[in-house]
């Protein structure tokens, strides 16, 4: 059943601004904290693998709630749902500012936080393109796509270059101090700017997201502390565990003849499957790229948070400059056109980063991968993200938004779980064979330890183990390319009627009068 008012004039401009906001500040959390990984680290006395947990519990529950949120939105209000959202992740980011000053261990409390912090973000992202969905026509939402599209890649790769400046700055906690007064302005602009749009009953299936949630933790606990329990029986366990719940979910799914918590039904386009299929790559690989190369230009080069962050502004420069363009080819040409050079240029840069860091190299050098994935992120982010929803009709935005972020955020948590048990594998394994015979220091002691500091003869063995660690991000997003080849010309540019007609022909979204 559908709640109709009466039309009032929508600005969807002014109304996606608003929503850009709190967007782009739930997205650079996803990466900003990567920067500061080795200070967190030895603020709080902890150890590598629980640092990384840091990262992953944000995406964890980042992921898991975001196909019921996109429906509660439908069903809500995407308005109300992000405005709740908001409000979650802004009091969380101010716990995780004040984690080593409450009750137990800084390292528990902040994961806890991080946790909650990563469901906020989950009611608010389905939102922002469901907002898109709802209030821009087919033929137009490719521009505006590629402001979404445009600040999720911007977000990933500034979130570094802002965290250095508050590390090295303020201390750590300000990474996440920081979003409390744009959480307040963001929650300000969004009550006056966002319409109320109509609702949509949908009954929830609280079976799929149970098994959907237990499934994904397992997974990513088992890949993520698979080298710190030696990957003994209950890391497998829980692997094994986590693959066979996720089966379950699929299957119940499928026979789930009410309102499946993922409508299979959409993945019958095929732009949309495969759109999906390349944002879990991208998802993985930029997540997972941070980590290594943070850590090779602190702990080998020396460099401070802030120098290690800007090696990264050709990337961000570059993505805005060429974000509108992209933008205005993505309504224009085939999006296989953009995106497979697009993704293969990244790939290229992860590709030259491994090959190409060592404790010696003249970091000029290393600006040059950043420059080529900054031009090959303009042509990926947002082309992926309009041929996903293009085709969607206006009922399937909550569920559809909803779904496509969720592959994007289980792409990155997994990335970031499998990076950590590659990366410490690495570590120990190449420490181990540089360390002088019969040392009674292992490896593997050397990451469970707090320090972030290496001792000169140590360097070059780290730096092997950071660019073999690279190696999986950069050949796991080649998978996007793959599946952006097989793109098929989108209707509007097949002269084909849209499954919503267009602006001129279909009636104004019904509004909630304010």
């Amino acid at each position: 059943m559908t709640t109709t008012h009466p039309a009032k004039e929508i600005r969807p401009w002014p109304a996606l601004w608003a929503l850009v906001i709190g967007f782009f500040m739930i997205l650079i959390d996803t990466t900003i904290v990567s920067v500061a990984n080795p200070s967190i680290q030895e603020g709080l006395n902890t150890t590598t693998n629980n640092v990384i947990w840091v990262t992953s519990a944000y995406l964890l529950t980042y992921a898991v709630p975001l196909l019921v949120t996109g429906r509660l939105g439908d069903r809500f209000g995407p308005k109300n749902i992000y405005l709740i959202g908001l409000v979650v992740f802004t009091l969380a980011s101010l716990w995780c500012g004040l984690s080593d000053h409450l009750p137990g261990t800084g390292i528990t409390n902040l994961i806890i936080a991080r946790a909650v912090q990563g469901l906020g973000a989950g009611l608010m992202t389905p939102q922002t393109m469901a907002v898109i969905t709802r209030t821009f026509a087919p033929e137009k939402r490719g521009t505006a796509m590629a402001l979404w599209g445009a600040t999720a890649g911007f977000a990933t790769l500034v979130g570094p270059i802002l965290g250095g400046v508050l590390v090295d700055g303020l201390g750590w906690e300000w990474i996440f101090f920081v979003n409390v007064p744009i959480g307040v302005v963001a929650f300000v602009l969004a009550a006056i700017l966002v319409p109320k749009l109509e609702t949509h009953s949908h009954t929830f299936d609280w079976l799929g997201v149970f098994l959907s949630a237990v499934g994904l933790f397992f997974l990513v606990f088992g890949l993520q502390e698979s080298n710190t329990y030696n990957w003994n029986g209950w890391v497998w366990a829980s692997v094994v565990g986590g693959i066979v719940f996720i089966a379950l979910f699929v299957v119940w799914q499928a026979v789930n003849k009410k309102e499946p918590l993922l409508p299979l039904s959409l993945f019958k386009d095929r732009n949309f499957s495969l759109a999906n299929g390349a944002i879990s790559a991208v998802g993985f690989s930029i997540t997972a790229m941070f980590i290594p190369l943070v850590y090779f230009f602190q702990a080998v080069r020396g460099f401070t948070p802030t120098e290690s962050a800007l090696m990264t502004v050709p990337t961000a420069v570059l993505s805005i400059v060429l974000a509108p363009i992209a933008g205005r080819l993505t309504d224009r040409v085939h999006p296989r056109l953009l995106v497979v050079p697009g993704v293969l240029l990244v790939a290229a840069a992860l590709w030259l980063y491994s090959s190409m860091i060592s404790p010696t190299i003249a970091w000029p050098l290393l600006l040059i991968p950043s420059a080529v994935m900054g031009l090959g992120s303009a042509f990926m982010w947002g082309p992926i993200a309009t041929t996903a929803n293009r085709n969607l009709p206006q009922r399937a935005a909550g569920a559809g938004s909803g779904v496509f972020n969720t592959t994007r955020q289980v792409g990155s948590v997994i990335g970031s779980s499998a990076l950590a048990a590659l990366m410490t594998s690495r570590i120990s394994a190449e420490i181990q064979k540089a360390l002088p015979p019969g040392s009674k220091t292992t490896g593997g002691s050397l990451i469970s330890s707090n320090s972030t500091q290496l001792p000169e003869f140590l360097r070059d063995a780290f730096t092997n183990a950071m660019s073999e660690t690279l190696i999986l991000p950069a050949s796991v997003i080649i998978i996007a390319a793959v599946c952006a080849a097989f793109f098929v010309k989108p209707t509007h540019l097949r002269g084909a009627a849209p499954a919503d007609a267009p602006a001129e022909a279909q009636p104004a979204p019904q509004v909630v009068a304010e």
